[in-house]
């Protein structure tokens, strides 16, 4: 199999955002390695799933590995595998940790490591994260610490690869979204979450796909932190 074609890992990728970023980049010729807890094999030869625990070092290995193995190569990494669980803070509890950490930091650790020693190889790559724009700019009434502590850090750690790997040719950025019309969001809830938003509306799963696709087609981009969430950032 010719391994000229690019070739993008999604984390994340049975559903919502995920789920949509793996026919985005099809749509643009892209090879997809997808990832997630429960995917199902596809019929499609050119998108290889591979099913497993983020947070586990063992999962991105064979990720990086089987999709190396199929493909060739590695160009793009998305780090869209998340969790947000919206409690005051003195309410989380240890399981709540556990899990916003593995799945929040542990999963983009260990697969991002593996990722960028396959695009060394080529002096070449990017990877992409989505993190959240509470990290920035809170919201009274969304309780979101653990969202704001692990996200926030990718954020900072989208800027320090950014930095460190400027010279050997591969990016780093992050997509910071507001809140998002997907699974995750009841539509009996749309009208509430939309007013947050000084716009007065949720954004699409598209918004933050097509977002992801300017910056991996942006060569001069790195070390950005693109906010997509409808001016939150901006102020209330």
């Amino acid at each position: 199999m010719s391994t000229s074609q690019k070739v993008v890992v999604i984390t994340g990728a049975s559903q919502g955002i995920g789920a949509e970023l793996v026919k985005a980049f099809r749509e643009r010729d892209y090879r997809v390695v997808a990832t997630a807890r429960s995917i199902k094999p596809s019929d499609d030869a050119n998108v290889l799933t591979v099913a497993g625990d983020i947070g586990d070092r063992d999962t991105a290995r064979r990720v990086i590995s089987e999709g190396v193995a199929r493909f060739g190569r590695i160009d793009t990494l998305v780090n869209n595998a998340g969790i947000f669980i919206a409690k005051p803070f003195t309410q989380y509890t240890e399981e709540d940790y556990a899990a916003i950490t593995s799945v929040n930091l542990a999963g983009f650790f260990h697969i991002t490591q593996l990722a960028i020693a396959e695009m060394e190889k080529n002096s070449s790559g990017h990877v992409v994260s989505i993190s959240t724009t509470l990290a920035d700019s809170a919201i009274s009434g969304v309780p979101s610490v653990l969202a704001s502590l692990t996200k926030g850090g990718l954020n900072a750690a989208t800027r320090s690869l950014a930095i460190e790997y400027a010279k050997s040719g591969i990016r780093a950025n992050a997509v910071a979204p507001g809140i998002i019309k997907s699974p995750m969001h009841a539509p009996e809830t749309h009208a509430a979450l939309g007013a947050l938003h000084p716009m007065g509306h949720m954004g699409e799963m598209s918004d933050i796909v097509n977002a992801i696709l300017y910056l991996d087609s942006a060569p001069f981009v790195t070390g950005e932190i693109l906010h997509v969430d409808g001016g939150q950032i901006a102020g209330h």
